[in-house]
């Protein structure tokens, strides 16, 4: 079956999701991930819109978190506020979905500037929620086009962390069962490897070399010694995709 490269990510993404887990949606394609896999595979999967909804239910695609169907039928409508004090930092969110301006080797995110913080060429919209994200879910992924631009030696602005903080960091609160981390792109899907600390090319996508991942990207990737082919889309899996999203608003 013909599809697109977003459509890819967005099915790879959602096969992460287990049933049961509960995940801090976010919006764009991790809205579409998730929204997929609750209607496909993980039916209890607990969605959590950081405007305030727990546990939604939505009759169609949202268009964003400020969107009312993720209230309708959903279990808990509370405050931003509460979502992060109550739900996040107990430990109570499996998986976080981030995206970023930079992505380096370690998972490290930059959401904040491109060039020097003082003097930006780019000033971008900031952490907003991603830093606590990042320090306190068990799962982090990210799901972004494969550009060197995009995938740097060394971040402009540190915004969220990726790998474990240095010793001189760990004041700050985290989730220590933390640190699997998936990015999942448009070439390959990478994981951060425990052995090398760093991420390392998983799965390449269907008719994707590892030389053209290597020449989108910043630093001299690593490969998996189990290096396997990402499973192509099930016809199911396309169809409901598109249903969600007819107008291809985020494909």
């Amino acid at each position: 079956m013909d599809y697109g490269r977003n459509e890819l990510m967005v099915v790879t993404a959602a096969r992460e999701l287990r049933n049961g887990e509960t995940v801090l949606v976010g919006v764009g394609l991790p809205n579409l991930a998730c929204n997929l896999a609750k209607r496909l595979h993980a039916p209890k999967l607990v969605m959590i819109y950081e405007s305030g909804v727990v546990g939604a239910k939505p009759s169609r695609l949202p268009l964003s978190i400020g969107d009312p169907c993720i209230v309708t039928n959903s279990e808990s409508v509370c405050s931003m506020f509460e979502v992060f004090g109550y739900y996040l930092q107990p430990g109570r969110v499996d998986v976080g979905f981030l995206g970023g301006a930079q992505i380096d080797k370690f998972g490290n995110i930059n959401t904040t500037v491109i060039g020097d913080y003082r003097k930006p060429k780019v000033r971008l919209p900031g952490s907003g929620g991603a830093c606590d994200i990042a320090h306190l879910v068990k799962k982090i992924l990210i799901i972004t086009p494969h550009q060197k631009r995009r995938f740097v030696n060394k971040l402009d602005f540190l915004t969220s962390p990726g790998k474990q903080l240095k010793k001189e960091e760990e004041s700050l609160e985290t989730n220590k069962e933390v640190r699997e981390i998936k990015v999942i792109t448009d070439l390959c899907v990478l994981s951060l490897h425990n052995r090398y600390g760093e991420l390392v090319v998983e799965k390449l996508h269907p008719k994707v070399t590892l030389e053209e991942v290597q020449e989108n990207t910043g630093w001299k990737l690593k490969v998996s010694e189990e290096l396997k082919t990402t499973p192509e889309p099930k016809k199911a899996e396309i169809r409901v995709l598109r249903e969600l999203d007819p107008t291809r608003i985020y494909l």
